[in-house]
Formats: C-alpha cells, structure tokens, sequence
C-alpha cells in the first residue's frame, strides 16, 4: 500500500478530495456520516468505493469496529499540502523555495508584510 507522501494529491478527483476535507475537518468518520456531510447526494455505495479508492492511494485507512468501518486520514493535511508543494518546487523551480516564494510575491499571491511574517517563523523555528 502506498501512503499518501507517495501518491500525488493532484490525483485526487474532485469527489475524493471532497471526501478528504471532510475526513481531515471531521476525524474519524465512517461511510455515513460522511455521505450525510457532502453537499449532494450520493449512495452509500459510492461513498464507499470513494473511500476504499482512497485507501487505495494511501489518503485513509480503516478500522472495523463491530461490523462499521471507521476511515482516519493517514497524514495530516498540512502535511500532504506540504509534500504537494515540495514537488511542485522540484519540478517547476528546480528545488529552490526561494524562487517559489518570490514568484508569490511578484504575482501578489502573498505580500511582502506575509512575507515578512514568515520570516520571523522560520528564525524563530531554527532558533528552538
């Protein structure tokens, strides 16, 4: 099975990450309660083939508790947005953040006073 550093966030359809933000927002869930939380309506069944796709891609794993199945997301989304973002840097940017972040800040994406801000974090992180 592969866990979610290795598969691409970017292969998620817009149902499974769907799926996903309501299984990062609401922790463990099962089929149901996630069914009754998307903003259409949809099956059961299809609500659990979404999952087990996901588990397939490593974004979930389950748990049987009594005959429920019971989903956690494998990674926290901070996490996967973080590694997405690291593959975006090696591919488009040659593995530079910095070209990253100034092309965020050229493009308006973030401002310089965010920008700033960010700064102090990251000093303050390496000086812990």
């Amino acid at each position: 099975m592969r866990n979610a550093t290795e598969s691409n966030i970017h292969e998620l359809g817009e149902l499974e990450q769907q799926v996903m933000d309501l299984v990062w927002q609401f922790g463990p869930c099962h089929a149901e309660s996630i069914r009754e939380k998307l903003t259409r309506p949809l099956k059961d069944s299809t609500v659990r083939t979404v999952l087990r796709r996901l588990e397939e891609k490593g974004m979930v794993q389950h748990q049987a508790e009594n005959r429920t199945y019971i989903y956690r997301a494998t990674e926290e989304r901070q996490y996967v947005a973080a590694k997405a973002v690291k593959r975006i840097i090696d591919w488009l940017c040659e593995g530079s953040v910095e070209e990253l972040l100034v092309g965020l800040v050229d493009c308006s994406v973030i401002d310089r006073q965010e920008l700033k801000r960010l700064a102090k974090k990251i000093a303050k992180a390496k000086q812990d």
